[in-house]
């Protein structure tokens, strides 16, 4: 049996794997119930990832723009 690691796991769940791979990763979860807890962290993951929300502080965006405006001015 393969050993997958967990970035072979990322592939598979977004869907970036072969057709080859993604059978023996399919072949492996049926198998492995090691190999489907790591899948399920890793899903559990994603979901969490998808529903947080930041965005950067109004200062930070104000630095930037400041900056930019700054070497804009430099560049004329």
């Amino acid at each position: 049996m393969t050993n997958f690691t967990p970035e072979d796991l990322l592939l598979y769940l977004y869907k970036e794997t072969s057709l080859e791979q993604t059978a023996q990763i399919e072949e492996a979860l049926a198998k492995d119930w090691t190999l489907r807890e790591k899948l399920a962290v890793l899903q559990n993951s994603m979901q969490r990832l998808e529903k947080l929300t930041q965005a950067p502080r109004t200062e930070v965006v104000l630095n930037v723009l400041n900056y930019a405006r700054e070497k804009s001015a430099e560049q004329v």
